[in-house]
């Protein structure tokens, strides 16, 4: 355990005492974000990223070490283990060099090499591996020649039968052969070789077919340059039959290498051995490591690609909301017409309806009068269009029927992903038992512009972010990942206890599925919880999930004004004292004069002496004063708000040179997609996002981020558009709302 302590302590570049303390942390059962949130001296101020990132390692260096034990003891079992077995087990550092070590000692399938051995012929073979007899080789085979020493069954099964010296020489080159490809130091080297000097190849498998693989179709690339997304893309392209894919390996090199260590100077077996070790590598080792490499190459990009992804969903997911506005759900489509739903501020359906101004029918006017009628009925703020399907089409019927109103009303695109997987699913049938599937979708796009959050916990988290190739990624470990994500999320914005649906609850640390649902229960029988306490009543939230769940929740209308803020009830005795010592009561949490003066008093607490005299850490009085400054303040609130519109720009409108604002809609390894409000997402490329190098977009921009961009190329034809952010002050101001002009 301390060799796995002090390993995760490099690689995270952490104190190994941080990663111990950590470890005990997780064993004992403890959630990541209670860990992040209520443990920090314990971590030393570890972030949820890092302790998931600590946690993954753990358990993949915890494995390693299982691994390590099964196969050494399986190799003893067999009485081959040896000091130089162990010790290489003992310093291999992925389960590949493992696996590569016990590989000649797994049980095989039938190979030439295990019919030589079958036949007798390993003695042979240790003969020409040693290379010292001077006896022609085909005088001593001919003592391997058996097929007069067996009976009439054996002599009618070929893997038992030797004719010819020439048949047992080969037999025994066979077995070689095997033996230089299990060779797990051959293989290191031969990997080492590869990733430093091997050269990716593609070609088109059916030429001059059109496809989106076009400039893989005479390509190569280094392996130790090639990013991820080109690997994936690669991947993608092979396995719809566009492409053919090799590596190019450094075949002399590698051949040399195993010659030198194997050939003791010139002699009869020379000639034979050069031909075995080719023989080896060609149809032995060179398949199997392309094998390995290819599937490294994509594990590494997808681990990329997961992070990537993680990231963009977790923008989406801390979007800021848009509170206390009656809201229409917009949701766009062509034949099977625009479905629209109204909620007001809380969230409850008022009105839904379809209407059809887009392609075939094209009842633009019938669509108007509809929706007019709505507008002034309800007394909508806005309209929240989703950005699927005739979105933009959508969007110019929307700007022009708003200049028929004298109503105030701005609309926003929003992400329409993973509505429709929503719509269909058991939850939203729950949820609305009597509203149409299709009408289910638009009442999420609108409930998605008043709280993103609240809505997207709803949906499978592959189905809500944006990124690249994710559905060809590892899908458990892209799950898993994103599980992480929503929770970290959910956790640091924090839950109404009393409002949160069992979608969101679920996610709250230390909180399942089981008790989320008996949460909502209890307050469907009891009423509404007045504090914390009262989830230890809950069936199933014991001592250890209340510990872990409390500090989330929230209780805003309670007994105790602490309980709108993230104060964790262990602190809560300490919190009072605080506020006492500093001549305030609790209850001026919600008194708005009180609270300011709260505030400037805050502000000059000397937080060493005031932790050492209250018995806390320093880093946990530090989050408490934050908590009492802002109580009930929502973190989203700092996220950059959507940008409002009330009229639509077309691509004809775009000249080169013009500078607009826009949201950005996803974030990939070569750039960031912009939403300036024309049909398509512009491209601003990576080379295009600043004036200093930078490795990653993620550097420069998140999902959700207001941006001004400057048009640099319109592609009519295409219907592309490419993009810059130099010299328009970079990145837009974070929440500024424009009106895209």
């Amino acid at each position: 355990m301390d060799k796995i302590i002090k390993l995760i302590a490099e690689e995270l570049n952490i104190k190994p005492s941080q990663v111990e303390n950590t470890v005990k942390l997780i064993d004992e059962g403890n959630t990541i974000p209670f860990i992040a949130r209520y443990r920090k001296e314990v971590t030393g101020g570890l972030s949820d990223e890092v302790l998931r990132e600590l946690g993954e390692r753990l358990n993949y260096l915890r494995n390693l070490e299982q691994r390590k034990e099964e196969v050494i003891k399986s190799i003893d079992e067999q009485g081959k283990l040896t000091d130089e077995i162990l010790q290489a087990v003992a310093i291999a550092k992925t389960l590949a060099e493992v696996e590569d070590i016990y590989r000649p000692y797994k049980q095989k399938k039938k190979t030439r090499a295990t019919v030589a051995k079958a036949k007798g012929l390993e003695p042979l073979a240790q003969i020409i591996m040693e290379q010292k007899e001077t006896n022609p080789i085909e005088k001593i085979a001919k003592q391997y020649i058996n097929v007069d020493k067996l009976s009439q069954e054996d002599k009618n099964n070929k893997d038992k039968v030797v004719n010819t010296a020439q048949e047992a020489i080969q037999g025994a080159l066979d077995i070689i052969a095997e033996d230089i490809s299990d060779n797990a130091k051959y293989r290191k080297e031969i990997k080492r070789q590869c990733y430093r000097e091997a050269i990716v190849e593609t070609k088109a498998a059916k030429e001059e077919e059109k496809s989106n693989y076009e400039m893989y179709y005479e390509y190569n690339e280094a392996i130790k340059y090639i990013p991820s997304h080109r690997i994936l893309a690669i991947n993608r392209g092979e396995k719809e039959e566009f492409l053919k894919v090799k590596i190019q390996k450094p075949e002399e090199k590698i051949l040399a290498y195993i010659e030198k260590d194997t050939i003791k100077g010139e002699t009869q077996f020379t000639n034979m051995l050069k031909e075995t070790i080719l023989d080896s590598f060609k149809r032995l080792i060179e398949p199997s490591i392309e094998r390995e490499i290819r599937s490294d190459l994509t594990e590494k990009a997808e681990e990329k690609a997961i992070k990537v992804f993680g990231q963009n969903s977790k923008q989406l997911l801390l979007g800021a909301p848009i509170k206390g506005k009656t809201v229409m759900g917009f949701d766009p489509a062509y034949r099977t017409g625009c479905k629209i739903a109204v909620i007001d501020e809380t969230g409850k359906v008022l009105d839904y309806t379809t209407v059809y101004p887009t392609e075939p029918q094209n009842d633009v006017e019938g669509a108007k009068k509809e929706l007019l009628k709505l507008i002034e009925k309800d007394e909508i703020d806005m309209i929240a269009i989703g950005n699927g399907t005739a979105s933009r089409e959508s969007e110019m019927f929307v700007a022009d029927m708003l200049k028929e109103t004298n109503r105030t009303i701005h609309y926003v695109i929003v992400s329409e992903a993973g509505a429709s997987v929503y719509s269909a699913s058991k939850l939203a049938t729950e949820e609305y038992p009597d509203i149409n599937v299709s009408i289910r979708g638009a009442i999420s796009i609108a409930r998605r512009l008043q709280d993103p959050l609240a809505e997207l916990v709803k949906i499978d988290p592959k189905a809500i972010g944006v990124g690249q190739y994710q559905h060809d990624v590892n899908q458990k470990r892209l799950a898993e990942s994103l599980t992480g994500v929503v929770e970290d999320s959910v956790n640091k914005v924090g839950v109404d206890v009393n409002t949160a649906t069992p979608s969101l609850l679920s996610y709250v640390s230390g909180i399942n599925n089981t008790i989320a649902k008996n949460i909502v229960k209890y307050r469907d029988e009891n009423g509404k919880l007045k504090n914390r306490k009262q989830l230890l009543k809950v069936p199933k939230l014991g001592k250890v999930a209340f510990e872990q769940c409390a500090g989330f929740l929230r209780i805003l209308d309670g007994d105790n004004p602490l309980e709108i803020t993230a104060v964790h009830p262990e602190s809560y005795e300490a919190t009072e004292k605080l506020l006492a010592n500093l001549g305030f009561d609790k209850k001026d949490l919600i008194n708005k004069e009180k609270l300011e003066e709260l505030r400037k008093k805050l502000k000059s607490v000397n937080i060493p002496n005031v932790a050492k005299e209250l018995e806390l850490g320093e880093m946990t009085l530090s989050d408490i004063i934050e908590e009492l400054s802002k109580p009930g303040r929502d973190p989203r609130e700092d996220m950059p708000k959507p940008i409002l519109r009330s009229d639509v720009l077309k691509l004809e409108d775009l000249k080169e040179g013009m500078v607009l604002s826009g949201t950005v809609r996803n974030v990939i390894d070569f750039g960031a997609f912009v939403d300036i409000g024309v049909k398509h997402d512009g491209l601003v490329h990576i080379s295009e996002m600043s004036d200093k190098f930078i490795k990653n977009p993620a550097q420069v921009v998140s999902v959700g981020d207001i941006v001004k961009v400057k048009v640099i190329k319109v592609d009519q034809e295409r219907q592309k558009v490419s993009l810059s952010m130099k010299g328009t002050g970079e990145k837009g101001e974070k929440g500024a709302i424009g009106d895209g002009s």
